[in-house]
């Protein structure tokens, strides 16, 4: 049997989590957000698959993770949707945005449309 135990530090303890909205959906999100305290910085939705589990097809980055970094499983996990809306409530705005929209934040700090993303190929 493993015995897996998180050894993250999250940026944000439990105890400071609110509810700032009314879902029980999950999301994905890197390290440098829950980990790093960075702001979303890329924020994509995915079409969500005929999983169990209530994915909101929510992706988010901080927009500086490279390739590399993302291939390792160990720098990003599934929280609630809720859990990242207290790490950047910038979000919330954008969460009812329909599956193949990206989001991406400008150079004055304020997430906009990514009109240039495609949605990636699985």
């Amino acid at each position: 049997m493993l015995n897996y135990q998180n050894k993250k530090k999250y940026f944000l303890s439990a105890d400071q989590i609110v509810q700032f909205i009314d879902s029980n959906e999950g999301c994905i999100a890197s390290d440098r957000i829950t980990v790093d305290g960075c702001k979303v910085g890329f924020m994509y939705r995915e079409e969500v698959s005929g999983s169990p589990y209530p994915d909101s097809g929510w992706r988010f980055m901080a927009g500086d993770e490279d390739e590399e970094y993302m291939d390792n499983a160990d720098n990003h996990a599934i929280y609630l949707v809720n859990t990242i809306c207290n790490y950047d409530p910038d979000i919330i705005p954008f969460l009812h945005s329909p599956p193949g929209t990206a989001f991406i934040r400008n150079e004055r700090g304020v997430l906009v449309l990514d009109k240039e993303w495609e949605e990636p190929d699985e």
